[in-house]
């Protein structure tokens, strides 16, 4: 484009005649507002979000706010004086500076702003320009793989020095060292011949660019990888980045694909940078915060202990999947990237982390960690920026048993000495995935017969059936949706497949369970045979997605892998003999059914005198509900199985074990509990959740008075049910309903502000619609949650006249009475599984794998 005799023959002429054009329209003067350095911001990101979208959102580019850019910068400089013993920090002529990713040059100004004011502090004098020019062409280099930001960081950076009166040099053909080029690559030598590019003046960035990469001794890479789970088609070199972070010596091995995480490779590429060629240097990314104690990073997090002298973390949090954006007192805590331009910023939380390692190497032991939360983490960090000396971060002692998180976690001393689930129930299956609910599951059993003979009718076309269930109709990868309806068609329909199914927590449904093809999208042919009557079930998760713990989940039945919010392994306590002959887990017996027990556990049984494997089964499902437990023990459980302590004597098993059956059938809603559900209801229960008419008097169920319209939930994207505000009046207990619960909480030895304590201080009237409502749920189990659902409002989302297509039976309606009197019951069984859990912990007995 430089060229004028290019223009015609690259069809560019009327392109650029649009350009000038649109130019011409520009009110220049109306930019005057705009200060110097946030004009990349407002051209860039509405820019890139207008021009390619998509391809934003693949790769990961987002504007990074001035704030997180000059504090990075101001902690590298402070870094660099009190850590490796140089000054004058970045302005001294020895540092080499890199940002791998360096957008639109935001952290290249910076850097070079912050050389600028240190020269002025040493007295500069007019030649201190010339000195910044000097920097930009010879020690500040960035790399982007882009081409549009890396045209924008070559204007700004140009400007900067032409504001500074230093231009560039057009006749001598001077330029900063920002070069288009794939960071990841590069680095070592061809073992073959170069790759030819189409045009030789990419040869010359890519030869140009390897350069630095091969002989220039970085001392600081910093900057904002892009950090999303795109990792696009990666060439060798790349591709075997991570491969060091693979393994362990002594942490617990990596888990799952967080490795391939795009951001994972720049850190790598830094580390080997630093660590294995300069020997000395800083890293110092803003980046997704998973590394810190995701089980996938274990071997990153043990490397970095090994391979740096001091390790900074800055946690910036706002993350929506395991705090829901919201601080620990439940203020809002916004990404840090929110911008005008991008009110709601990104979705997983963020650190910066700042990597240091000495000439005279010493493994880093500790971790300084700080957190920063809500709406001012910005404007914290702008004022940290001018005081980077003074950091405000707490010692940190990653555990081996964790991982070594680089975050806190808390755990009760003597966690790690007992045995996990695993350790104690060897097998465990994942929940059945459906995929296609809309035909395989329904609330209503004959309606779902009704719909699945229609899918296994002949005589019902392909396109008929879309309209009638679309979602069964739309292929996959996986699923080839008329490939499979002619197959299922040909074989027939199996009603006795039709089995009780739970869906979601107190939500029992019916499910189609289809043997063959992939009509269910995972349908867990290993885990069906053991489902059978007499089993039982609970479920667990190795790591949960948010940060509170998901309490299992107690069931007779086959369950749904989103049982809870994350997926759910289940496990029970019986095995079906027949299914085992070609298992790794495997017992002599003459049984039909076997405990699910290791070796190990039947040695503790053994030795406290029990021959049952049930009551260790009970016991496991208590302390596990005892929120003493999840909360002395939040981040140990966030990493691995959870832990159960064990009881030293037979009776305290067996005291422990009976609570555990008392949950159990609270938590089943295929069971009645007497006094809850059952006979005479508990005084304390009895006034909980009654369905009631405004103004009194009798509700008419043929008159669709029990229409569910209060606007619980509605229809999402893809037929995804989406809960809804609804209608709640919170309110006082009236005398006579504190009066009930005083009466029924003195029975369980409880006093009236004891149980208001858990069942809330205030209660609420739930709506159906304008004339109907269930009165009187406390507030806390109007907002209990399990699996990281809201029990109630999540049973609610689902029955709304809209989805469910009718009127609530009477049975439905009295159900959800039923199901908040037993999660009242539930709340007031807190303090006693407490209690269980403090005596067994006190002195467990001392587990031996």
């Amino acid at each position: 484009m430089a060229d004028p005799g290019q223009l015609e023959a690259l069809n560019l002429t009327e392109v650029l005649d649009w350009a000038q054009a649109a130019l011409h329209r520009v009110d220049r003067a109306s930019f005057d507002k705009f200060q110097e350095g946030h004009a990349v911001q407002y051209f860039y990101e509405p820019f890139l979000q207008a021009y390619d979208p998509e391809l934003r959102k693949e790769l990961g580019v987002w504007y990074t706010p001035t704030e997180i850019v000059q504090y990075m910068v101001a902690r590298v400089d402070t870094v660099l004086q009190e850590e490796l013993g140089i000054e004058d920090g970045l302005a001294d002529p020895r540092v080499y500076v890199l940002d791998p990713c360096c957008g639109t040059g935001a952290y290249l100004v910076e850097v070079l702003r912050r050389i600028g004011e240190r020269l002025k502090d040493k007295g500069g004098d007019a030649l201190v320009a010339n000195d910044l020019k000097r920097a930009a062409m010879e020690r500040v280099f960035g790399f982007e793989i882009l081409p549009a930001p890396f045209v924008v960081s070559h204007l700004q950076l140009g400007l900067l020095l032409q504001l500074l009166g230093a231009p560039l040099s057009e006749k001598k053909s001077e330029r900063i060292r920002v070069y288009l080029t794939n960071a990841l690559t590069g680095w070592d030598p061809p073992e073959g011949p170069k790759t030819h590019l189409l045009f030789p003046e990419l040869e010359e960035e890519r030869d140009a660019a390897e350069k630095v990469k091969r002989e220039t001794p970085i001392l600081v890479i910093l900057g904002n990888p892009p950090y999303n789970s795109f990792a696009g088609v990666a060439v060798a070199e790349e591709r075997e980045l991570t491969t060091a972070y693979r393994t362990t010596k002594r942490a617990p091995p990596p888990q799952g694909q967080g490795l391939n995480d795009l951001y994972i490779r720049f850190f790598r590429m830094a580390e080997r940078r630093i660590v294995e060629r300069t020997a000395k240097g800083i890293v110092c990314f803003i980046s997704n915060y998973s590394w810190l104690d995701g089980l996938s990073f274990t071997g990153m997090r043990e490397r970095y202990l090994e391979a740096f002298d001091h390790i900074w973390i800055d946690c910036l949090n706002g993350d929506k999947y395991k705090t829901g954006k919201l601080t620990p007192d439940g203020k809002p805590d916004p990404s840090v990237f929110s911008t005008e331009m991008n009110p709601e910023g990104i979705q997983v939380g963020t650190a910066i982390s700042l990597l240091v390692r000495k000439h005279t190497h010493k493994n880093a032991e500790a971790v300084a960690f700080r957190h920063f939360w809500g709406k001012t983490k910005r404007a914290e960090l702008e004022e940290a920026a001018k005081n980077a000396e003074q950091r405000g971060h707490e010692d940190l002692l990653p555990v081996l048993e964790m991982g070594l998180p680089f975050i806190p976690s808390k755990s009760e001393a003597t966690y790690f000495n007992w045995p996990s689930l695993q350790d104690l129930f060897p097998v465990s299956f994942p929940g059945v995935k459906t995929s296609r609910d809309d035909v395989v599951i329904d609330i209503d059993k004959e309606r779902l017969v009704q719909r699945l003979s229609k899918y296994f009718d002949p005589n019902i076309g392909h396109e008929e059936m879309r309209r009638i269930a679309p979602g069964v109709m739309e292929s996959t990868q996986r699923f080839k949706a008329a490939e499979v309806r002619d197959t299922l068609r040909k074989r027939g329909f199996l009603p006795e497949k039709i089995v009780r199914y739970c869906y979601r927590p107190f939500d029992v449904r019916w499910l189609y369970w289809e043997p063959e093809t992939k009509l269910l999208d995972e349908k867990r042919s290993e885990y069906f045979p053991h489902v059978f009557n007499g089993n039982i079930w609970l479920s667990a998760g190795q790591r949960n997605r948010k940060e509170d713990f998901y309490q299992p989940q107690f069931t007779t039945l086959l369950a749904d892998h989103h049982i809870v919010e994350s997926n759910v392994a289940m496990f029970p306590a019986y095995l079906d003999e027949k299914t085992l002959a070609s298992s790794l887990f495997s017992r002599k017996t003459q049984q039909k059914h076997v405990p699910n027990i290791s070796d190990d556990a039947i040695h503790y049984l053994t030795a406290i005198k029990e021959k049952d494997s049930k009551p260790l089964f009970f016991h496991s499902l208590a302390i596990l509900h005892a929120p003493l437990y999840r909360n002395e023990n939040a981040g140990a459980v966030r990493q691995d199985w959870p832990r159960v302590p064990l009881p030293t004597a037979k009776s305290y098993l067996e005291k422990s074990s009976h609570l555990g059956e008392l949950l159990a059938g609270l938590l089943d809603p295929e069971t009645g509990v007497k006094g809850v559900t059952t006979g005479t209801i508990r005084k304390e229960l009895k006034g909980l959740g009654s369905i009631s008419r405004v103004g009194g008097g009798a509700i008419n169920p043929n008159a669709s008075e029990l229409d569910l319209t209060a606007g619980w939930g509605h229809a999402g994207k893809g037929g995804v049910t989406m809960p809804g505000k609804g209608k709640l009046i919170e309110r006082e207990y009236t005398g006579e309903e504190r009066t009930a619960i005083k009466e029924g909480s003195a029975v369980l030895g409880l006093s009236l502000d004891d149980a208001l304590s858990h069942l809330g201080s205030t209660t609420t009237d739930v709506y159906l619609k304008e004339i109907a409502f269930w009165r009187n749920i406390p507030i806390n189990v109007w907002n209990y949650t399990i699996g990281g659902y809201e029990v109630i409002k999540k049973w609610l989302s689902y029955r709304e006249r809209q989805l469910l297509h009718r009127s609530l039976t009477t049975e439905e309606a009295r159900e959800l009475t039923n199901i908040a009197r037993r999660i009242a019951a539930i709340l007031l069984l807190e303090p006693a599984l407490n209690k269980n859990y403090q005596d067994v912990k006190q002195s467990p007995y001392a587990w031996s794998k």
